[in-house]
């Protein structure tokens, strides 16, 4: 089908969105801790940039078999983090953990390059420098809509992605977890380690001093940019971003 290039280069302006939010919560998160979540942050990154490429070619950076190898790695490695977490939780690292998600990600992508570099191939007898086998997806274009390998296997895809984002979508953010900020761990409010990090509970009558010096301050404009790049509701609108325009590339190419 011929898709209009408004719509493509929308979805390709939300895919760079997420792509530098990504980087953002990289530099800021390394600056403040060095805890976790950076492996999901460089995937989002990755995805956006290269989503944004295959929705609009002229913004490819790569060739495909460099980003095949890359989602291959990607895969392997949320696969690993997967079964690390069955092990150490069960079935409930399935079910409920925040890496299934990203390892659906990864595998769709995987499989599209893949698709795409072999349907190019066996088609026209000619390799694919970049990301350009997508180009016939927008409007007055020629060559029309690309077709992949397996199609059953991009509509299994769509449908895994679908029902992650669905699931994403009923998930609030903040609650327990499940969408892992880069460089800090939320602690609940009400709980012994939010009580721990407010500090000592005065026992005296504070003087006018004191009361000087502990009235609320309006953080600088620098830090509350940064709680909020570095918030739960950002990591899942990103998310939620990537598994919509993802279902959407497999289903046009379907």
């Amino acid at each position: 089908m011929s898709i209009p290039a408004g719509i493509l280069g929308s979805f390709a302006a939300i895919m760079i969105l997420v792509a530098e939010v990504s980087a953002g919560q990289l530099l800021i998160g390394r600056a403040w801790t060095r805890r976790g979540g950076t492996d999901i942050a460089v995937s989002q990154l990755l995805m956006g940039i290269v989503m944004a490429g295959i929705l609009v070619p002229g913004m490819s950076i790569l060739p495909n078999a460099v980003w095949e190898v890359v989602f291959a790695v990607m895969t392997a490695w949320f696969a690993w983090c997967l079964g690390r977490e069955s092990r150490a939780r069960g079935a409930a690292a399935v079910a409920h953990g925040h890496y299934v998600p990203h390892l659906v990600h990864s595998a769709a992508m995987l499989y599209i390059f893949a698709a795409l570099t072999g349907a190019a191939v066996a088609g026209s007898g000619t390799s694919t420098s970049g990301t350009g086998g997508m180009s016939g997806m927008a409007g007055g274009s020629s060559g029309g809509t690309p077709t992949l390998h397996a199609p059953p296997l991009a509509l299994i895809f769509a449908l895994l992605l679908i029902a992650c984002t669905v699931h994403d979508l009923d998930r609030p953010a903040g609650v327990d977890g499940y969408f892992h900020v880069v460089g800090r761990r939320s602690i609940p409010a009400g709980s012994a380690l939010a009580a721990a990090a407010a500090g000592p509970v005065a026992l005296c009558q504070p003087t006018r001093g004191d009361a000087a010096k502990t009235a609320p301050r309006a953080d600088p404009p620098a830090y509350t940019a940064a709680r909020l790049l570095l918030s739960p509701a950002v990591a899942k609108g990103c998310q939620v971003a990537i598994g919509v325009a993802m279902a959407f590339i497999l289903i046009i190419v379907i």
